[in-house]
């Protein structure tokens, strides 16, 4: 049922009360047909006459005047009439408690996605550095075992070995993720060693580039140098 407000002297507002309390109103002299009256669905406040067939007023007898009522005040001058104050406008509603949450949950969401992104973009590239060092690491692991190979080799030969000697495979056939070749042989200072291509599509940072491995001849040590940035190299290769 559609709940009513009325505009008291067109100026206080007063509700909201069913349609029957409004009919009773009227009928009492409490309010008359001048009287603005609203109720939800309509654009703008009306007079009660324009709303009376709905509210069954059109049979109801107004209020019989009182023959003791003084006559009216005669209207004010010109310079102290009162302002006429503007239209009493609809009701004010506020938010409900569900469009409430809707909005906090949608602020909570959005500082949500904003903490992730700023996650991601401070974790991925320590991740991403993290891959490449990895693989790095295993390409020198997989290197390692045939240091020993060099060494044993240009003792008892008196020379530094190649590939395709006793012990040594082709350079492809050292190839394993992420190594694409190694190669094995003397360096131009005279060293032997190991050179190994690495593979690693996808990974600028190291696809294509190079570590070498050189065996100093007096003392046996190996020195590691390579084109890989020095960030993604362990300590004792670089520089």
């Amino acid at each position: 049922m559609s709940q009513w407000y009325y505009a008291e002297g067109n100026r206080q507002q007063q509700g909201p009360l069913p349609a029957e309390t409004l009919v009773e109103r009227y009928r009492a002299g409490a309010i008359t047909l001048d009287t603005l009256v609203w109720r939800d669905g309509l654009a703008q406040w009306q007079p009660l006459a324009e709303l009376a067939e709905e509210l069954g007023l059109e049979a109801a007898e107004p209020p019989p005047a009182d023959p003791h009522t003084p006559p009216p005040l005669p209207p004010f001058s010109v310079a102290t009439r009162p302002e006429i104050p503007a239209t009493p406008s609809s009701p004010r509603r506020g938010l409900s408690g569900c469009a409430i949450a809707a909005i906090i949950a949608g602020l909570a969401l959005v500082v949500l996605l904003a903490s992730i992104a700023t996650l991601v973009a401070i974790l991925l590239p320590k991740y991403q550095a993290h891959v490449l060092r990895s693989r790095v690491t295993t390409s020198l692991a997989t290197m390692a075992p045939l240091k020993a190979q060099v060494a044993d080799f240009d003792r008892r030969e008196g020379r530094c070995p190649i590939n395709g000697d006793p012990g040594f495979d082709s350079a492809e056939r050292y190839a394993r993720d992420p190594l694409g070749a190694i190669r094995v042989g003397r360096f131009d200072d005279g060293h032997c060693g190991l050179e190994a291509v690495l593979q690693s599509p996808g990974h600028p940072e190291l696809d294509g580039k190079t570590i070498w491995l050189q065996r100093d001849p007096q003392s046996g040590a190996w020195q590691c140098s390579s084109e890989i940035a020095d960030a993604l190299l362990p300590p004792d290769c670089r520089g």
